[in-house]
């Protein structure tokens, strides 16, 4: 009964997670746009390709606003976005990752997840609109960040080749 109640409190907890602002609170100064992005296979399958951590500071993502608004739907899901403003005209660190998301918990046992993630360094410009950008597959997998009007690349891509597959214990 211990052990029970122990694992219970750690699922409250890990269901309490706070995050961060994507900028300091009362900042004044120059700023930019980045929003996550997916690609969706049908109502219930989606890869995501989102932003974890800003600076080192977790910050809240499309693929947690996805699971947090379709809980009780089952085997459908709708994807809904992030997006949060940037400081403009300094280096940031970025966190980035891609990762395929089923509706259902047990669609995970009989489909195939992948993942990709990493770290992503540029620095936005005043008033630009950047987006998290990838591709899943069994041969080649990346994410990656791109100037939403010119598509330019911003830093490097974050790259696997081969396969991403996600193990059935990693899932």
């Amino acid at each position: 009964m211990r052990h029970l109640a122990t694992v219970g409190l750690a699922f409250l907890i890990a269901g309490c997670a706070t995050y961060s602002p994507s900028i300091p609170v009362g900042y004044v100064g120059p700023r930019a746009q980045l929003e996550d992005s997916a690609k969706t296979f049908g109502s219930s399958k989606a890869d995501f390709f989102v932003v974890e951590e800003i600076d080192g500071l977790k910050v809240d993502n499309s693929l947690n606003e996805t699971l947090r608004r379709n809980q009780g739907r089952g085997m459908s899901m709708t994807t809904y976005f992030v997006s949060r403003p940037l400081i403009a005209g300094k280096s940031i660190k970025i966190m980035v990752k891609g990762r395929t998301h089923y509706a259902a918990p047990i669609q995970v046992l009989m489909n195939t997840v992948f993942e990709v993630n990493g770290l992503v360094e540029f620095t936005p410009m005043p008033n630009g609109r950047y987006v998290i950008r990838g591709e899943l597959s069994d041969n080649y997998s990346a994410v990656w960040v791109e100037d939403e009007v010119t598509n330019e690349l911003m830093g490097k891509k974050v790259e696997v080749n081969g396969s991403a597959k996600l193990g059935i214990l990693e899932k």
